[in-house]
């Protein structure tokens, strides 16, 4: 059988492992790593002669118990299926590394965050959290975040969020709020949404969630891909450095590419075209060669400065806002190698924040501490034994070595007859590491047992006020349709009015124009009629004056980062373009179109009426019925007079337009592909943007010969589309067309836009 072991056994059962790179993790996951052989065999060794014919009694008899061979294969086809997550279900992963380019010795010695340039091999699972395993990528979510570093000295979790706070205070809450957002038990609807009476009943009687609620109801809910969320530890852990002196520290994941957002329509309608979008786009950009990226940064702050704040670092619905204490960067975590197996490796994966290395250690926060006892109990549910630690996807890449033997499906042989410290017949072998080993910080502990908050958690709608502050005003829009939306899905009116009750205490207007869609008035209601799915010019314009007092924000009124649009890296690296083509296409306007985006490291898609060669160096991968505008970040006709014609026929080649248009994407057309513009539904629009006065009037595009007096304006009216995300590329000017695109890919969105 051909394999692609490097090693013979996994690095965590040889002491001679010295040097750790990025490759570590690959090398001891070799030692299990197959791949196919020349023969079929059993489990045990066994030739198979005939995988196809059951043993029976004549060719129409009865199946007989002896054949083991099928006895074998269905036994453990009946069995091939292990409990999904309770949460965190729906999860796709990659391998790679995490390289660090500056030293924090002053705060600790753990070896992983101290020895600058080690490339640390880590495993990064990102999830939803209500959804199961079949559920859609781009529900609206909190996205779990999970890093397994297999450093020097064991195996370093960071199971966070991309979002930096989370509902609740005290982990005893967990189960309820996990019951109450999954689907209702009565009828299990719906699924991976929280769009229903059990969730917002139990969030209207749990004010400390409201924080939270603006983050999940804010575009950072639906990113555009991994690789544009950003990631979070959550809690606020200890770091202790050589001299036993403790920092406090947050962890952040800042992505490369910026925090960039779907639109809830387009969210939804992904999900419907492509449940995979965000594993897809992940797995294919590493299939090709491309890499997902995120530098790595810390947020480190003493005790004594922690309780000068208004707020309490201990509580997990509260972030330390960037403008009190920086985020320093200090290295780079990367993905660059897909999984072999989803199952070994992405299903089999368990996280625990109590995987942390010497150097660390945790704090009293109480959702951390009960996340310490949960996630270990919940492996053995999971995986079905107490050795799931020996699965290669867990395993350190040093050596374990204890007394622990036995239980379920132990992988691990060990010698000798001593299984037990101290002793004397193994010479003490394994013993105690002392000062190398993990040391628990010796905080003083002092109280008595109760069950009581402190006060210091007990603000709960001063930092929800400071996110709302913080956002721009087309990003208080969707946070405001998005709460609309998702309260309008419950059925019970007490509820919503209930949830109203606490909005009105993060912001009036942004309450009142929530009770406007609810069909509830409040007083001092503003009177600004809501958008529907389109953003409303006038309610934006309203919500951006609406602002709110803050308290327990360190006196901030406003903070830095939280932002999605603001402060944001602008690259169209990454981002995917549909290139609209047919039969007779302009391939020379294609190629230069290619040449841009590739330059950019940008992705595009050739998408036409059917599959294959369309032109020389223009191969068609998708089809305008097998694929849609809301899985692009972009959409680009391209020229050629007889393409123009033939894409005029399919109506999908207009509806690629228009999508793209109302979800703020770039859109592009080169020489005659403007005709299938001006044809669109959006054609109208574009004119009187350009400027051309017989718009109004103006009947769609039926045939090349009515181009020339309808095409879109150059010169000033090309400058003012182009303004707004819209590129016309006039004859002999694919170059320049491209490169405008690329830069209206790095924009990302135009918001604001002419609506239809």
């Amino acid at each position: 059988m051909a394999s692609k072991r490097t090693l013979s056994t996994p690095l965590s059962l040889d002491d001679a492992q010295k040097q750790v790179d990025a490759q570590s993790k690959q090398q001891d996951l070799s030692a299990n790593t197959t791949e196919g052989g020349t023969f079929l065999t059993d489990n045990m060794g066994h030739a198979v002669s005939d995988d196809q014919n059951s043993l029976k009694v004549g060719e129409r008899g009865p199946t007989l118990m002896e054949d083991f061979l099928f006895r074998e294969k269905i036994h453990h086809f009946d069995h091939e299926r292990i409990p999904e997550r309770v949460v965190h279900a729906r999860g796709a992963g990659a391998h790679g590394y995490f390289q660090l380019d500056k030293s924090l010795e002053q705060y600790t010695h753990a070896k992983v965050l101290t020895e600058v340039g080690v490339k640390t091999p880590v495993f990064v699972r990102f999830s939803t959290v209500a959804g199961s395993r079949g559920s859609a990528d781009t529900a609206r979510d909190v996205r779990g975040f999970a890093v397994k570093m297999y450093t020097k000295e064991g195996n370093w979790d960071i199971v966070g969020n991309n979002i930096p706070v989370f509902f609740i205070q005290d982990a005893i809450k967990f189960p309820d709020l996990v019951h109450s957002v999954k689907p209702e038990p009565h009828n299990e609807i719906p699924q991976a949404a929280s769009a229903h009476d059990t969730f917002y009943d139990f969030i209207a009687e749990t004010p400390e969630a409201m924080h939270m609620l603006m983050w999940v109801h804010s575009d950072r809910a639906i990113p555009r891909s991994f690789d544009t969320m950003e990631g979070f530890g959550v809690h606020t852990f200890r770091l202790i450095n050589a001299k036993g002196q403790a920092h406090l520290v947050k962890y952040h994941f800042k992505p490369v590419l910026g925090v960039k957002g779907l639109v809830w329509d387009e969210a939804q309608k992904i999900a419907g075209k492509d449940a995979d979008f965000h594993r897809r786009n992940m797995f294919d950009t590493i299939d090709e060669g491309g890499t997902l990226e995120w530098e790595f940064g810390v947020q480190i702050f003493t005790e004594e400065e922690a309780m000068k704040w208004d707020f309490d670092v201990l509580d997990a619905t509260k972030i330390v806002p960037e403008d009190l204490v920086p985020v320093q960067r200090i290295g780079k975590l990367v993905l660059d190698r897909n999984p072999d197996n989803y199952f070994a490796e992405t299903e089999q994966v368990a996280f625990m924040p109590t995987n942390i290395v010497p150097g660390m250690d945790f704090t009293n926060d109480p959702l951390l501490q009960g996340r310490n006892f949960s996630y270990l109990d919940t492996q053995l549910s999971r995986l079905g034994s107490p050795n799931w630690q020996e699965l290669p996807i867990n395993r350190p890449i040093i050596r374990v070595s204890n007394n622990q033997r036995d239980g379920h499906m132990r992988m691990t042989i060990n010698k000798g007859k001593v299984a037990y410290f101290p002793n004397q017949m193994a010479g003490n072998k394994p013993g105690n590491a002392g000062d190398q080993g993990f040391v628990s910080y010796p905080a003083p502990v002092e109280g008595s047992k109760l069950r009581k908050r402190p006060e210091s958690f007990s603000d709960h709608y001063g930092q929800a006020r400071l996110f709302w502050n913080s956002m721009t005003p087309v990003e208080k829009e969707h946070i405001t349709k998005s709460l609309r939306f998702e309260l309008s899905k419950c059925t019970i009116r007490d509820v919503r009015v209930r949830m109203l009750t606490h909005l009105q205490k993060v912001n009036e207007v942004l309450a009142a124009q929530v009770a406007k869609g609810l069909g509830e008035k409040l007083p001092g209601q503003a009177d600004v009629k809501p958008g529907g799915q389109q953003d409303s010019a006038s309610e934006t314009a309203l919500l951006a004056a609406a602002t709110s007092p803050t308290s327990a924000s360190g006196g901030l009124q406003k903070a830095k980062a939280l932002s999605m649009e603001e402060g944001q890296p602008e690259t169209a690296k990454g981002r995917k373009v549909a290139v609209l083509v047919a039969d007779g296409v302009d391939a020379a306007g294609v190629k230069a179109l290619q040449n841009a985006l590739k330059k950019a490291e940008a992705k595009f898609e050739i998408v036409a009426p059917r599959l294959g060669e369309i032109a020389p160096g223009v191969e068609a991968k998708a089809t305008l019925s097998n694929t849609d505008p809301v899985v692009y970040d972009g959409v680009v006709v391209a020229g050629g007079a007889a393409a123009v014609r033939e894409l005029a026929q399919h109506p999908e080649s207009f509806n690629f337009v228009v999508e793209a248009y109302r979800h703020a994407k770039p859109v592009a057309s080169l020489g005659e592909g403007a005709e299938i513009l001006t044809g669109s539904g959006i054609g109208n629009v574009l004119q009187r943007i350009a400027g051309n006065a017989q718009a109004d009037n103006a009947a769609p595009v039926q045939n090349l010969s009515e181009v020339a007096g309808v095409r879109l304006a150059a010169g000033e009216g090309g400058a003012k589309l182009a303004a707004l995300g819209v590129i016309v590329g006039q004859d002999k000017q694919a170059q320049a067309a491209a490169e405008a695109l690329v830069k209206a890919l790095a924009q990302h969105r135009f918001w604001g836009r002419p609506q239809l």
